[in-house]
């Protein structure tokens, strides 16, 4: 079935990317599946991102999940898959993008190449682009506010989970690369 969000909200999601591509259509696509399956409407969300390709903006846009809330995580694994779980509800999926699904279709009339990757993206039967796995644990742990400490060599402040203990200093990671050069 092809995209049933709204054009409008397409081209918002396009302008807010900055461009249209196939890993932008992938995004939309993941986002509907999500808000289809999980029925989005709270902040209760988190989406777990393998990528770090253009779908991501996507997903950002269409579900509200941010880094910045602490419930979109990246984990570059290299692959197009999302995990999507609702923390109130207790459920989730993991969709991996099939990319075998749109590779033999035929292109749309004078449209080749990248167009018409976006033209089957959006108008395949969403079913047939993913691989969908149900999940009933929350992929990560919710977002936890953890001390500032001082890097003793820039000053800087830094959350407690990425200081570096070296030679009886607290150092921040690229302080501590400095020093220690096998990382």
């Amino acid at each position: 079935m092809r995209c049933q969000l709204e054009k409008q909200l397409i081209e918002k999601t396009i302008s807010f990317h900055g461009h249209s591509c196939p890993g932008l259509a992938i995004g939309i696509r993941t986002a509907e599946l999500a808000i289809q399956k999980l029925n989005i409407t709270t902040s209760s969300i988190v989406c777990v991102v393998e990528t770090d390709m253009c779908a991501v903006d996507g997903i950002q846009f269409l579900t509200g999940c941010t880094f910045g809330k602490g419930n979109l995580v990246h984990k570059d694994f290299g692959k197009a898959g999302f995990t999507f779980f609702d923390r109130e509800a207790d459920q989730g999926f993991r969709a991996v993008f099939l990319d075998d699904a749109i590779k033999d279709l035929p292109d749309p009339t004078g449209v080749t190449g990248r167009e018409a990757r976006i033209f089957h993206i959006m108008a395949a039967d969403i079913n047939d682009l993913f691989e969908v796995k149900s999940i009933a644990i929350p992929p990560v742990r919710p977002a936890r506010i953890l001390q500032s400490i001082t890097c003793q060599e820039c000053r800087e402040k830094v959350m407690e989970s990425r200081i570096r203990r070296f030679e009886g200093k607290d150092l921040c990671i690229p302080c501590f690369m400095e020093y220690e050069q096998k990382i």
